[in-house]
C-alpha cells in the first residue's frame, strides 16, 4: 500500500476520519473553554471522585486521573463495569457519568446506582437516556456536541474534566497548559498530514513497522493512560491486534514471558515505547533497559518521543501521533478508519439478549 497515494486514502477513509484528527488541538480548547461555562456539581464536602464510562467516553478520564494525581487532594478512580464500588456511597461522594451517547448501559447502572445511594453527580454526554434523566432529575449535565465517533471525542472527555477540577479548585489553573498543549499539538501535526511523503512522515513510517505484527505499547506514569489510547486507537481505526503494558510493572513479570512461543514473538510482534521528559527518572531508566532486553531476545522494538515543554503537551502529542499511527495503518489495512462492524455486531447481540 502506498500511503502516498492521496486518492486512495480519501477512497478508503470514505466517512472522512482524518478531519477529526485534524480537528483534535481545537477539539481540546473548545472543550476547556465550555467546561468554564457550565453548572458544576457543589464540591463542599467531597473525599472522594468516582468516573464511570466505557471505551472512547472513558479514556479522557483515564487520562485526567493520571494527570491530576500530583496536584489532586482527594482520589480519582475511574471505573470501567456497571454498578459502582462499596465506598461510592453518599454526598461526599462525586460520581461523573461520562458516555459519548448517553446510552451505554454500564453508565447508566452507575447512574441510577449512584442516585439510589445519594451520591452527588454529574453527567458529561451529548444527550441519549442519560441527559434525559440528569434534566428531568435536576443533575448538572454538561452537553457537548459532537458528531463523529466517540473515540474522536477525546478532547471533550478530557478537556471538560479537567475544567471541572480547576474550577472545583481540586487542581491549579491549567489555562496556560492547555493552549500550550494545543499549540504543540498543531505543530507536530504539520509533519503528519497525507500530504507530507512517507519519508518526512514518522506517523507513517510507524504504520508501516507495525503492518501485519501484533503491537505492544509501553509507557509509565501520566503516559500510561496513552499507551491505551494508543491500543484502543490501533483495535478500532485499524482493525489490528494490539495490548499495552504498563512500566514499572512490566519489569516484575513481563520481562520473563519473551522466550516462548519464539516464532510468533520475534516474526510478528512489535514493542513501541513511549517516552517523555517528564517521565519519572528511574522510569525513564527502566524504558531503556527494557527495550534492550527485549531487542536482546530479538524482538521488534522501537521507542516514541513525546514533544512540547510541559507533562499536558507531552500526553497530547503523544495521542495525536497515535491517532495517525492507526489512521495510516488502517489506510495499509485497507480498512475504513471509522465503522467498527464487530462492536456493533456484539452490541446488537447482547441487547438482544435482554
Amino acid at each position: 500500500m502506498n500511503l502516498d497515494d492521496l486518492q486512495t486514502i480519501r477512497q478508503i477513509d470514505a466517512q472522512d476520519m482524518l478531519r477529526h484528527l485534524v480537528g483534535l488541538p481545537d477539539q481540546l480548547l473548545a472543550a476547556w473553554e465550555l467546561g468554564h461555562r457550565l453548572r458544576p456539581p457543589d464540591a463542599q464536602g467531597i473525599r472522594q471522585i468516582l468516573l464511570t464510562g466505557m471505551g472512547g467516553s472513558a479514556i479522557g478520564a483515564d487520562l485526567l486521573a493520571a494527570y491530576v494525581q500530583p496536584t489532586c487532594p482527594v482520589p480519582v478512580i475511574v471505573h470501567r463495569d456497571y454498578d459502582l464500588p462499596a465506598f461510592a456511597s453518599g454526598p461526599e461522594s462525586l460520581v461523573i457519568c461520562s458516555s459519548h451517547s448517553g446510552d451505554t448501559e454500564e453508565t447508566l447502572s452507575g447512574y441510577r446506582l449512584a442516585r439510589k445511594r445519594n451520591c452527588r453527580l454529574l453527567v458529561v454526554s451529548r444527550g441519549g437516556k442519560l441527559g434525559e434523566l440528569a434534566e428531568a432529575q435536576a443533575i448538572p449535565f454538561w452537553r457537548f456536541e459532537h458528531d463523529g465517533q466517540p473515540r474522536a471525542a477525546i478532547g471533550y472527555s478530557f478537556g471538560l474534566l479537567l475544567a471541572l477540577f480547576a474550577r472545583l479548585k481540586l487542581i491549579p489553573d491549567q489555562d496556560e497548559a492547555v493552549r500550550a498543549a494545543a499549540a504543540a499539538m498543531q505543530a507536530v501535526q504539520e509533519h503528519f498530514g497525507p500530504g507530507v511523503p512517507t519519508a518526512r512522515n514518522p506517523a507513517k513510517r510507524y504504520a508501516g513497522q507495525l503492518m501485519g505484527r501484533i503491537v505492544t505499547i509501553m509507557a509509565s506514569g501520566a503516559l500510561a493512560p496513552v499507551a491505551r489510547r494508543w491500543k484502543g486507537q490501533i483495535n478500532e481505526i485499524a482493525k489490528s491486534a494490539a495490548q499495552f503494558e504498563i512500566l514499572p510493572e512490566a519489569d516484575h513479570n513481563t520481562l520473563q514471558g519473551l522466550a516462548f512461543p519464539e516464532s510468533t514473538l520475534n516474526a510478528h510482534s512489535m514493542t513501541l515505547f513511549l517516552e517523555a521528559p517528564s517521565d519519572h527518572p528511574r522510569n525513564r531508566l527502566r524504558s531503556s533497559l527494557t527495550r534492550q532486553t527485549f531487542m536482546l531476545e530479538g524482538l521488534g522494538t522501537d521507542f516514541v518521543s513525546a514533544r512540547g515543554e510541559d507533562q499536558l503537551s507531552h500526553m497530547w502529542t503523544l495521542i495525536l501521533f497515535g491517532d495517525y499511527v492507526a489512521y495510516y495503518l488502517a489506510i495499509a489495512n485497507g480498512v475504513d478508519p471509522t465503522p467498527i462492524p464487530a462492536l456493533v455486531s456484539f452490541k446488537q447481540a447482547l441487547n438482544e439478549t435482554q
